[in-house]
């Protein structure tokens, strides 16, 4: 059977999209569902280094951490003989065929930028999550806005591309793509340029059609983690964040919220077994 599909997409860097994808990734794995990853940005590899880094850590504490099955993809070079494009689709649905066999869950992180395997990566999305940070700077990557009233004027280029892309797979006979941007480094000020991108968020999502959620908020934790490829889920397993502290509960929490408004199949079932 196919597995869910969830693709981390956005072609502006530093959205905290491989930070993203690597906590839902975890947040998966613990509640027992299969998973497997691809990253699509072969070069800079963040997401891969990252499971890299937890594959590490496992074997230097002799710990028995969760770590996914997983690849990364490098874009071609052209050399004027073969059809790149073509020959990195091809590439790309065998990284699928072989990641995703036996998964529930495949998680595909795209490049932070146009990129024809980024592309390609938004057309397997069944839910397609991009992170944005809190500013009007990222907000212009879904929207251009009036720089005095700060309405929509129109949606830009990534928002054009999405839709385009939902036109491709409904024509192909897909099912439709569940859209969410999420807010991610959430300042904890309460700025009047913070409800500002929050209405205009909110307006967009109306008018494109995507579903809106906060994300993870602007934290040191987040950034430390990485060399060791763990997560807030992995905390109290490991030891390695010291004792729990409030924020690092507040963080756990927006997680929470996150994985539940994300709504993947399986995650909400597997929430209320657990529970009962």
């Amino acid at each position: 059977m196919r597995p869910h599909i969830v693709v981390l997409g956005n072609e502006k860097g530093g959205s905290g999209k491989s930070t993203t994808a690597m906590h839902i990734t975890v947040a998966c794995l613990k509640m027992g569902l299969r998973v497997g990853v691809i990253d699509l940005d072969g070069r800079q590899r963040t997401l891969a280094r990252y499971l890299e880094n937890r594959a590490d850590f496992c074997k230097r504490h002799n710990l028995n951490l969760k770590v996914p099955h997983f690849a990364a993809l490098t874009p071609l070079e052209a050399d004027g003989h073969t059809n790149v494009e073509e020959k990195e689709a091809m590439l790309l649905d065998a990284a699928v065929a072989e990641i995703s066999h036996g998964k529930d869950i495949l998680i595909v992180d795209c490049p932070g930028s146009n990129t024809n395997l980024g592309r390609l990566g938004h057309l397997l999305a069944d839910t397609l999550v991009t992170p944005i940070n809190d500013s009007f700077v990222d907000f212009d990557l879904l929207a251009k806005v009036d720089p005095d009233t700060l309405k929509i004027k129109r949606p830009s280029f990534y928002s054009e591309m999405v839709w385009s892309t939902r036109q491709q797979r409904a024509s192909a006979g897909g099912t439709p793509v569940d859209w969410v941007v999420m807010r991610n480094r959430l300042s904890h000020l309460d700025a009047k340029n913070k409800k500002r991108v929050d209405q205009a968020i909110r307006d967009l999502s109306r008018r494109v059609g995507f579903r809106y959620v906060d994300g993870l908020s602007e934290r040191v934790i987040y950034r430390e983690m990485f060399v060791n490829g763990l997560t807030l889920l992995d905390l109290r397993e490991t030891g390695a964040g010291g004792s729990m502290t409030m924020s690092h509960v507040a963080a756990r929490q927006e997680l929470r919220d996150l994985m539940t408004g994300l709504k993947l199949p399986g995650f909400a079932e597997q929430i209320t077994a657990k529970s009962a």
